[in-house]
């Protein structure tokens, strides 16, 4: 998910990011076209270093999308990814499909045990539905009054995970989707941090260790770009002026795409 019309984001990945990007150029079976800055491309871009995936890495510029992007994904978003010449595109759908393209590469994120698996996907959904958009609302509300709204509800809507986390992980020792879905938020939950009065300790103390837990996960960290080159993007977000989609979804009520 992207689109940031903006001609002031920085190009390309930086800090740990950048360093992951250029052991990522090589053509690959595997092709990830991606934007740095995006959470929803931080989950699939997790996915395939928690696993060791061989994949090429391509930016895709917000601005001016090629043809050939636009031909394998018409929303013109990422992350997508081109695999033995077909596409799909969609962050959670493309974790998914990287355990059932490559079930031999350890480890698995998605639990063998069907319960589990069920399981963890109603907590992802939890994630997406009362968590991420929250967060978006929180980020966009520009009236004090809904902006405290907004964070009233991201936090409820953390306490709730927070309630089934095992610990040091979701479902304990085991790193999972449901630490993907929700990792690229936490590493960003500064920006309501520092503009909208969140703190961590909101959800307890366990929400805070599980989420200092999963900003120092290696692949989280080697997803990351470094914080300065972020500023305008969640700038435009926090003056309510983003043109991307998730922005609009947020200012017509609509769900996030």
């Amino acid at each position: 998910m992207s689109g940031i019309p903006d001609q002031r984001i920085f190009p390309h990945a930086t800090g740990k990011a950048a360093e992951t990007v250029a052991k990522h150029q090589e053509p690959q079976d595997l092709i990830f076209h991606a934007g740095w800055f995006c959470p929803y491309v931080q989950r699939t871009w997790i996915a395939l270093e928690e696993r060791g995936i061989p994949y090429q890495y391509k930016e895709v510029n917000p601005y001016k999308k090629e043809k050939h992007f636009l031909d394998i994904n018409p929303k013109g978003l990422v992350p997508a990814i081109e695999y033995q010449g077909k596409a799909l595109y969609e962050s959670l759908i493309l974790t998914e499909f990287l355990e059932d393209a490559y079930p031999s590469t350890k480890p698995n994120l998605l639990p063998a045990d069907p319960y589990t698996r069920a399981y963890v996907r109603i907590w992802i959904d939890h994630i997406n539905k009362q968590i991420v958009p929250n967060f978006m609302r929180v980020v966009q509300a520009q009236e004090e009054d809904k902006q405290k709204a907004a964070l009233a509800d991201f936090v409820k809507g953390l306490t709730t995970l927070t309630e089934k986390i095992k610990g040091p992980y979701f479902l304990g020792e085991e790193f999972s989707l449901v630490d993907v879905a929700i990792a690229p938020w936490v590493v960003r939950d500064y920006i309501i941090r520092e503009n909208r009065g969140f703190l961590r300790e909101a959800a307890g103390d366990v929400w805070k260790q599980y989420a200092e837990k999963l900003e120092s996960r290696d692949s989280v960290l080697r997803t990351q770009s470094n914080k300065e080159h972020s500023a305008e993007i969640y700038g435009r977000y926090l003056r309510n002026e983003a043109q991307s989609e998730a922005a609009k979804a947020i200012r017509e009520g609509r769900p996030i795409p």
